[in-house]
């Protein structure tokens, strides 16, 4: 049978050095101060302490990456929460800052191995940015927050399991 690697648990004691970051865009500010404060309200009840939590605002989505770089230089920040709402337009601009972040987030996760939770919102809408920051989609920077926190639980695990079997899984 082979072993299975699951952590549905949420639950993460982080050290008293160790932080979570939230990197939130202020372009849409009505949609990502929903999505901030959602991940916020999360982290919080699920034991997290307001001072392990770093909130950097970034102009627009665009700048994400920077701040998510610029913290990941910090060996405390263990995982970056990214919140940011980029609307479908008259032209393909969404559609290029959109790749180019999603890639440079992913890139930046491998580099450093470490989690970033991706909040990016890419809708077509105003309202389908409202729809996913508290409406009927549900909000995605609580998804984000508990990304993350599942993430960090599973990324303890296996590094328990290496402790113990010396070997990587």
């Amino acid at each position: 049978m082979p072993m299975e690697i699951s952590e549905q648990n949420s639950k993460v004691a982080l050290l008293a050095q160790q932080k979570i970051g939230i990197v939130v865009s202020r372009y849409n500010d009505a949609i990502t101060r929903k999505l901030s404060e959602a991940a916020l309200s999360t982290l919080s009840h699920s034991g997290i302490p307001s001072q392990n939590i770093l909130v950097v605002h970034v102009p627009g989505a665009w700048e994400i990456p920077f701040a998510v770089q610029r913290l990941f230089d910090d060996s405390n920040v263990v995982g970056v929460i990214t919140l940011g709402a980029v609307i479908r337009g008259e032209t393909t601009h969404d559609v290029h800052i959109n790749r180019s972040v999603s890639t440079a987030l992913m890139q930046l996760s491998i580099d450093h191995n470490k989690p970033i939770a991706f909040g990016l919102l890419t809708v077509n809408s105003l309202e389908q940015a409202i729809q996913r920051s508290g409406g009927n989609k549900g909000n995605k920077g609580e998804e984000c927050a508990q990304a993350i926190l599942e993430c960090l639980s599973l990324g303890s695990r296996l590094d328990e399991l290496k402790r113990n079997h010396g070997k990587t899984v």
